[in-house]
């Protein structure tokens, strides 16, 4: 009997090619298939996740499902643990295997996605090195939060996504704030619905341009809501970036997400 099965995870994404799978390379999604398959002697499962991550980008609160065929769940939960705490590479860990509810799909019933971008504007810790970029000049939080203000709520964020082929760019922006540090590195926490591909990069790249100076707020204002990618804007490198928690609806809301969520991309990919 297939049984789907929800997996909390995390890596240091330095050593892979992102998440999905790739042929030669190493990913985190052709890793996490190939131990499931090693271990239970069955040809590699397919792995969902919330969030498919580029190359380099962590994941601290990642979630994946996978549907696998056995007579006895709760028996398979305790193996999968147990032996991905003794099997996977450093850099990946299942955190938790469960049953997952009915009705979840960690892609489509997910209904947030929170990231952390991490910077220094000073002299970077070796020690933080693969999780922290270090920038050039001197941020001011208060310029880059207050810069940050047009950008919430729903807007086309083609200016600041790499475009692909029946996907819109159109997110709600629910959260968008950078804290300094006690350590005096910067933080910059986002939260959407969804993120396009390199939106969060590029956000935080146009935010540190005006929280240097280097460009004003009117810059970055002007370029919500455009339907165009804008060369201007760099895309910061992808160490910093933590995918740091993924929200679900109540179980009894799941199947109703999933619905809705898929329908929407179905209509996308139509236009």
């Amino acid at each position: 009997m297939l049984t789907r099965f929800r997996l909390d995870l995390s890596y240091d994404g330095t050593g892979f090619h992102g998440w999905a799978a790739q042929t030669g390379l190493r990913t985190v999604q052709g890793e996490l298939e190939g131990w499931i398959g090693r271990v239970l002697r069955i040809d590699p499962p397919t792995l969902v996740c919330a969030g498919r991550t580029d190359a380099g980008v962590h994941a601290r609160g990642q979630v994946a499902h996978v549907d696998l065929d056995t007579e006895d769940a709760d028996e398979l939960v305790a193996t999968l643990t147990r032996r991905f705490r003794r099997a996977l590479p450093e850099d990946l860990a299942v955190h938790r295997v469960q049953v997952a509810p009915a009705g979840f799909d960690a892609r489509f019933a997910a209904i947030w996605r929170r990231y952390a971008y991490r910077l220094c504007d000073g002299v970077l810790d070796p020690l933080d090195r693969f999780t922290t970029v270090a920038v050039r000049g001197r941020i001011s939080v208060d310029v880059l939060n207050a810069a940050a203000a047009p950008l919430h709520g729903l807007h086309d964020f083609a200016a600041f996504c790499r475009a692909r082929e029946g996907a819109t760019t159109i997110r709600d922006l629910h959260h968008l704030q950078a804290v300094r540090l006690p350590d005096g590195r910067i933080e910059v926490g986002l939260r959407a619905d969804a993120f396009c591909h390199s939106m969060v990069r590029s956000v935080v790249g146009a935010l540190v341009e005006v929280g240097t100076g280097r460009r004003d707020a009117d810059w970055l204002a002007g370029l919500v809501d455009n339907d165009q990618r804008c060369g201007d804007v760099p895309v910061l490198p992808p160490g910093g970036l933590v995918l740091e928690e993924v929200g679900y609806p109540a179980d009894d809301q799941l199947a109703d997400r999933v619905t809705v969520a898929r329908a929407r991309r179905e209509r996308e990919s139509e236009q």
